[in-house]
């Protein structure tokens, strides 16, 4: 996918050294990460909102069996699974009343204009572009309305990459991203990755400290990962081990509104060499042989995966 702008949404009726300095708060705090669960009702509380499902813009088809589309079924708020400065991500149960129909999702919400957004965002928003030259005035003087044109751009910019992304993943099982649920607004809904069951979110890789041979492997399945990005036409952005989680010993790739389209975008491959290069000295810091965790071979691979080199 190499528009210049993304598609926009549409209606279908109803201590030491850090890789990222958007931590979610329990790393920071060494608070519990999940929030408390809540048995289902057999009636809907007066505070659960029906499910916006039908008002939204869908994720890739065929939809995962596990998720529940029913116009019937009820949105329950269950918590917070991470705080962030340009959005926050709550966990919601959607579910079908007086039945076993149910799913946990990661619910993004981009703030609203009168937060700040992206740090260092003018890099990331080169090479996309919206048709009306009045927004594009208001996004570069960085106005109320521009701001939320720009918000809009990033939830929409992570739909499209993760809907992409989940597809090649689908087919070719070399790429793993939570699946895009929905796009309504600047909220993005995701599968939840973790234990469904327990409400317990997957570790990011920062948390753990791989060794030997699973240290290897996960960094294979990076490498990977990295080699579909870059032939989708795409860096990640803001790649590091706080936006990587390891879910049952496979990598998933998360928090993708960043994503940098190395054609479009003039500073595409200094993105890309930046991401190479967090992630390989997190890797070579926890013993990985340096000749494999090369950044500047690693990202010359990737150049030439993208069609740059």
């Amino acid at each position: 996918m190499r528009e210049p702008d993304f598609p926009a949404p549409q209606r279908r009726g109803r201590g030491k050294s850090r890789f990222d300095d958007d931590e979610p708060y329990f790393l920071k705090r060494g608070r519990p990460t999940e929030p408390v669960l809540t048995e289902p009702d057999h009636e809907a509380d007066p505070e659960d909102a029906w499910s916006s499902w039908d008002e939204a813009v869908h994720g890739p088809e065929p939809h995962p069996e596990w998720l529940v589309t029913e116009l019937a079924a009820r949105d329950t708020e269950l918590g917070v699974l991470k705080t962030g400065k340009e959005a926050d991500v709550h966990l919601v149960r959607r579910a079908v009343p007086d039945t076993d129909r149910s799913c946990l999702l990661a619910a993004k919400r981009y703030r609203d204009p009168q937060h700040r957004l992206f740090h260092r965002d003018a890099g990331y928003l080169e090479g996309r572009r919206v048709r009306r030259s009045r927004e594009m005035r208001a996004m570069a003087g960085r106005t109320a309305f521009g701001r939320q044109m720009i918000a809009g751009q990033w939830a929409a910019a992570e739909f499209s990459a993760l809907a992409r992304l989940w597809e090649i993943g689908a087919a070719s099982g070399r790429i793993a991203v939570p699946y895009p649920v929905q796009l309504l607004g600047t909220e993005l809904m995701l599968e939840f990755i973790g234990d469904a069951e327990e409400g317990e979110a997957a570790p990011r890789l920062a948390q753990l400290r791989p060794e030997g041979a699973e240290l290897r492997d996960l960094w294979e399945q990076l490498v990977d990962a990295l080699a579909v990005l870059a032939r989708a036409g795409y860096a990640h952005g803001d790649l590091s081990p706080y936006n990587l989680l390891v879910h049952r010993g496979r990598l998933v790739m998360i928090d993708l509104p960043q994503v940098v389209d190395m054609v479009a975008n003039p500073q595409g491959p200094e993105f890309l060499a930046r991401d190479v290069r967090v992630v390989g000295t997190w890797f070579a810091a926890r013993g990985l042989p340096a000749a494999a965790a090369d950044p500047a071979e690693l990202t010359g691979l990737l150049l030439r995966e993208a069609g740059i080199r």
